[in-house]
């Protein structure tokens, strides 16, 4: 046993994930110098040896500077989105003062929490020393006396910090014998299990839920040694973002239950993405292993979704690998649906399409904005006068504001802002789903393209399904069969949101770009790829040249003309238009 906890303990530094920051040190500024007026006022801290200018009004502790520097100071109980504990006394260190007019050192006797010591003009800060290191030693060796050291069947082995940093900082021997131990689970609610014997009692969790969620169900039962976390009797850990206390968890004590023994961590590969839950869009990390989606992780963006998201874009996956999507496009041939080959698609659709007169496309809130510009540019290349409009937007229920003001919107799509953006380039305005099923009834339109990507198969009804059936030619791209699909003499398959690459733009008008994160099942193409060929373009479809070509083209996009950062871009918004239901 102890044999595997060295062997995961090497793993656990090849595939770490935490997150080490380089940051640029800024120079001591010049006294007296008047372009440098503003650096003169700000606070220098000494952080082993190395100063750190302090930009002016910003509040940093011990491990946040240190950071700054270069360094990291282990720690378990601190999280920037949570309050300070000082509890786990691993971050201890070594801090003093500094005399600004004589340079004099004067260093405090006893070490102190980084976590709750302030980094403040002059503040000296020692991270490593004998003092130190033994310090944290003992921390380790402490946690590790009554830890079962079952790192083989723990969900966390490869990701853990107490594996971290036991092989960090932890002492070369055991000095106590190895107990037995019995793996107590305690079920916490719907979606977390907990294993009591893990736990280092770092109270994450329970700060979460008071001051995060606001619900809180967990809390710290017994006295001493015989503490432990509990959910309160009769209120089950099961409020909306109960999900992130996994994420939060430190070591391997609380398990997500959708995840739990499906995959090693290092045997899957990470990717940036956006939830496509709703209009909030958070920054998400995919986790994947061989093209199939194993868990979504928040990604940090202090714009958007902090370090939070909610269970519902948490869990909202499934639907990728789902038995009942569709994956193979057909047409009707002679009355009867014949399967097409993607190959034969772009020239066969585009002549039916040019010869049906009109054309009607209503473009989805799923779709990126590339793949959104890219439809409407088609479109339009048919039919001077083509009718645009937007797809259903999805709405359910009402919006619900957390008290660290965390949103779950009841928009239910990604990307209403951006294509409503694309829309009014093409046509001026939106036309909503309501009035565009209206004008295809009215039977002026020889073809309509209804593109989908909801992961419900109920996103439009048998009676506005009846009002499109007008046209000669339908187009429907989608995930699952619905009634448009039904009544489609063209069905084209659809991607999922982790197949796409290109940007989303969330309700709060801020843009974000992402590559796919696993291929769309074998055969199926995206929809960039499809309008990328029916639009003649050379070579392969990539995101990033058309949303420079938006940005150079909408005024709306212009701050995406550039590389767009990993935490987005904000784009400023002329008129805000209200949601099109």
């Amino acid at each position: 046993m102890a044999s595997w906890f060295v062997f995961l303990t090497q793993r656990a530094l090849r595939f770490r994930r935490g997150r080490r920051e380089d940051h640029t040190l800024v120079s001591r500024c010049c006294k007296g110098n008047a372009k440098n007026k503003k650096l003169c006022c700000m606070a220098t801290v000494l952080v082993d040896g190395k100063e750190i200018v302090l930009p002016d009004g910003q509040k940093l502790n011990g491990i946040q500077v240190a950071r700054l520097a270069g360094t990291d100071i282990p720690h378990y109980c601190w999280h920037p989105g949570l309050t300070v504990v000082a509890s786990c006394r691993m971050c201890l260190c070594e801090t003093g003062t500094r005399d600004p007019a004589t340079g004099k050192v004067t260093m405090l006797p006893k070490l102190v929490p980084a976590c709750q010591t302030p980094a403040t003009d002059n503040t000296v800060f020692v991270t490593d020393s004998e003092k130190i290191r033994n310090a944290r030693a003992m921390v380790e060796e402490d946690l590790l006396i009554d830890h079962p050291i079952d790192c083989p069947i723990c969900d966390k082995a490869g990701e853990c910090l107490l594996q971290d940093y036991h092989f960090e900082h932890g002492r070369d021997q055991r000095r106590a014998d190895i107990r037995p131990f019995t793996s107590r689970r305690r079920e916490m609610g719907d979606t977390v299990t907990l294993f009591v014997d893990r736990c280092v009692m770092c109270t994450r969790c329970v700060r979460f839920t008071r001051e995060i969620s606001g619900d809180a169900e967990l809390m710290v039962i017994n006295r001493g040694a015989h503490e432990e976390i509990d959910v309160f009797p009769g209120y089950p850990l099961d409020n909306k973002l109960s999900g992130n206390v996994v994420d939060l968890c430190p070591v391997g004590a609380l398990g997500d239950k959708d995840f739990l023994y499906q995959q090693r961590v290092w045997f899957m590969k990470k990717h940036a993405g956006v939830c496509a839950g709703c209009s909030t869009g958070c920054s998400i990390t995919i986790e994947e292993n061989q093209d199939r989606v194993y868990r979504l992780k928040p990604r940090e963006n202090p714009e958007i979704n902090q370090w939070w998201m909610c269970d519902e874009g948490r869990y909202g996956y499934h639907h990728v690998h789902a038995e009942g999507r569709q994956t193979e496009p057909r047409r009707i041939v002679a009355g009867e649906r014949v399967n097409v080959e993607w190959s034969a698609i772009p020239r066969e659709l585009n002549k039916q399409l040019r010869e049906a007169g009109r054309i009607a496309v209503a473009i989805s809130p799923h779709l990126t904005v590339e793949e959104a510009y890219l439809l409407a540019a088609y479109a339009r290349s048919i039919d001077a006068d083509a009718l645009l409009a937007l797809g259903p937007v999805p709405v359910i229920g009402e919006d619900e504001k957390f008290k660290n003001g965390f949103t779950i919107h009841a928009e239910k799509c990604p990307n209403r802002r951006g294509v409503e953006e694309v829309l009014k380039h093409f046509t001026g305005g939106v036309m909503s789903f309501g009035d565009f099923a209206n004008e295809v009834a009215s039977g002026q339109v020889g073809s309509m393209w209804l593109s989908g990507g909801n992961k419900k198969s109920d996103w439009i009804d048998a009676a506005t399904t009846e009002k499109l059936t007008a046209a000669k030619v339908i187009v429907v791209q989608d995930l699952f069969t619905s009634p448009a699909w039904e009544a489609a003499t063209w069905q084209l398959p659809g991607a999922a949101f982790a197949e796409r690459e290109g940007s989303y733009v969330n309700h709060a008008n801020h843009v974000q770009s992402f590559t796919w994160a696993v291929r769309p099942p074998v055969g199926v193409w995206t929809e960039g790829q499809l309008l990328w060929r029916l639009l003649n373009r050379p070579g392969l479809y990539k995101a990033r040249p058309v949303m420079q070509e938006i940005a150079t083209t909408i005024d709306y996009f212009a701050a995406a003309a550039e590389e767009v950062p990993p935490t987005g871009v904000k784009l400023i918004a002329k008129k805000q238009i209200p949601a099109s239901v």
